[in-house]
């Protein structure tokens, strides 16, 4: 059994902040869930995935194509009065974004949350952006903890928010809460969960022509002010000590200030705010924290979120207090923040004396050699670029070649000695870009991309390219999953993980679906019969498709294939 399915109220378990995140939906009976894998979103839709695959499981889980495929999977469940889930990181959120501004609108029935997973620092992203402002851009609730036990609770509290409002709820993580481990005591799992609903037809509610859209945008507004009077009472939102000084404080911020303020010994002596239902803004709680006090530090990664909405109700009531952080120079909008930062920055605030501790000498110890991430030994992406630069330079063409690249492990042929990644924006966006680059340069045109990464958002793009004519070569390399995050299943996969039974899409098929006239299958590891193909394929002057099919030799080796 499942360890997330262990149904002992009262104990405690050591759990991701992703893990608790699942404990809590099962706890409050959620039976859809759909997702596409995102770091550092993944640990949630992998115990989802393996929790649906337990016999006696009340849970539906899909890896779905995309993430706006998830949401509107997520949201027909909701809207037939069954609870639902879908995560994602932070990029993710763009690609579902076109349904969550109208999802909004039509809002949902039974409690549906949306899971948000920023990345501040880029470990393992193309960009940080703040995703607490697609709360405010949506007007849709928020919630962030701080831990892994808030993290469970916080979704439980989410479904029930969702159904009061009749809105989906929108739950933030960032890498550090994601991933960060602590105890959560668990609670009973539902004696019986709403596995299948009805939908209530209802066209002007669900159907947002302009004429409903109208009707339905009053509503949600109105719904908004509701979901602040419940910020404004929620106790994931409260205020600690007194004083001259406020700190206030979300997320891991929260947790990195609560223990700078007691290593200080300001507890007590300084006004706290930590805020867990940070969207809707809490005006009247803001206020009243404001109330007495000279200068607010405030302790948020990435965006002025609340540090500008301070300002703003600062102004408007004529109080003259300080506010402190991004714009004032202790904090910056770059990166991820550390607790030494944190700690030495409240300190100067309250004018407490403190260092930050010195760095150990370590001038003795030799530099350790960058062991910058690279494509894994054996690895069947390996061959296909090494043939490809072969077949090039056969040609006399390795000078004139651009490549274009797309989100997975292939992202990684940027780095020497293999060096193929030239132009990079999203997922899918390898082809594209490619459409581009053939129209306004004479270069030779080869870009990549994987086969989760083409269903995810290739095939649109690539019945563009048929379309209109573009001239490039796209090597999809189809390792039989989705691997740099973790190896889930894709619509594509030969290779499967055991008691996997969905069928399966071709590449192939879909690529000469699409109208592609020259498609050349290859496994990279023959390495001559390769090189021919790759030659005969970058000769002509039309849209191509290579297909390197070999399976990825971690997840090879994972699911006890024939190496």
């Amino acid at each position: 059994m499942h360890k997330l399915l262990e149904d002992s109220p009262g104990k405690k378990l050591l759990l991701l902040g992703n893990e608790a995140i699942v404990r809590g939906a099962l706890e409050a009976g959620v039976a859809v869930c759909a997702a596409y894998p995102g770091t550092p979103s993944s640990e949630i839709a992998n115990n989802l995935f393996f929790i649906s695959q337990e016999p006696s499981s009340p849970l539906y889980f899909e890896f779905s194509t995309n993430e706006k495929v998830a949401m509107e999977v997520a949201a027909a469940a909701s809207a037939s009065g069954v609870r639902s889930l879908t995560c994602m990181k932070h990029v993710g959120m763009n690609v579902a974004s076109d349904v969550l501004m109208t999802l909004a609108y039509v809002g949902t029935k039974a409690g549906m949350v949306i899971v948000t997973a920023d990345d501040p620092s880029m470990h393992s992203s193309q960009n940080e952006q703040d995703n607490r402002c697609y709360a405010r851009f949506s007007g849709l609730p928020m919630l962030e903890p701080t831990s892994p036990q808030e993290a469970k609770d916080m979704t439980i509290a989410a479904f029930d928010i969702s159904e009061k409002l009749e809105l989906p709820v929108m739950v933030r993580t960032t890498t550090r809460t994601s991933h960060v481990r602590g105890p959560v005591e668990l609670e009973r799992l539902p004696d019986e969960t709403v596995k299948k609903g009805r939908f209530q037809k209802d066209p002007r509610r669900w159907v947002p022509v302009p004429a409903v859209a109208r009707i339905r945008h009053e509503v949600l507004l109105k719904a908004e002010e509701k979901a602040r009077s419940l910020a404004e009472g929620s106790r994931y939102n409260h205020i600690d000590g007194e004083g001259s000084l406020g700190i206030l404080a979300t997320g891991v911020g929260a947790s990195y200030a609560a223990d700078a303020i007691n290593e200080l010994g300001l507890a007590g002596r300084v006004k706290f705010l930590r805020l867990g239902f940070v969207y809707p803004y809490p005006d009247k709680l803001l206020l009243e924290f404001m109330q007495g006090l000279k200068k607010v530090l405030v302790v948020e990664e990435l965006e002025p979120f609340h540090e500008d909405r301070l300002k703003v109700l600062a102004h408007e009531h004529g109080l003259e207090v300080a506010i402190l952080g991004k714009k004032s120079g202790h904090f910056s909008r770059l990166y991820e923040f550390d607790p030494g930062h944190v700690k030495e920055m409240i300190a100067d605030t309250a004018s407490v004396e403190y260092r930050l501790p010195a760095m150990p000498d370590l001038s003795e110890i030799p530099q350790l050699p960058m062991r910058p991430p690279s494509l894994c030994p054996g690895c069947p992406h390996r061959e296909t670029y090494n043939g490809i630069k072969e077949a090039l330079k056969a040609l006399g063409e390795e000078e004139r070649a651009v490549y274009p690249t797309d989100i997975g492990c292939y992202t990684l042929g940027l780095l020497p000695p293999i060096q193929m990644a030239d132009y990079l924006l999203c997922m899918g966006s390898s082809v594209g870009t490619s459409a581009g680059f053939s129209v306004a340069t004479d270069h030779m045109i080869i870009s990549f991309i994987g086969d989760s990464t083409f269903f995810h958002s290739g095939i649109s793009s690539l019945a563009n390219a048929v379309h209109n004519e573009h001239k490039f070569c796209l090597v999809i390399l189809d390792n039989s999953t989705t691997a740099m995050t973790g190896h889930q299943p894709n619509p594509g996969i030969s290779l499967r993980p055991p008691g996997y039974d969905k069928p399966r899409v071709e590449i192939e098929k879909v690529v000469k679906a699409c109208g592609v006239k020259s498609v050349v299958k290859v496994n990279p590891y023959k390495r001559k019969e390769s090189l021919e193909a790759y030659k005969e394929v970058l000769s002509k002057d039309e849209l191509t498709v290579i297909i390197a099919e070999a399976p990825c030799i971690l997840y090879l080796k994972r699911v006890g294939g024939k190496r």
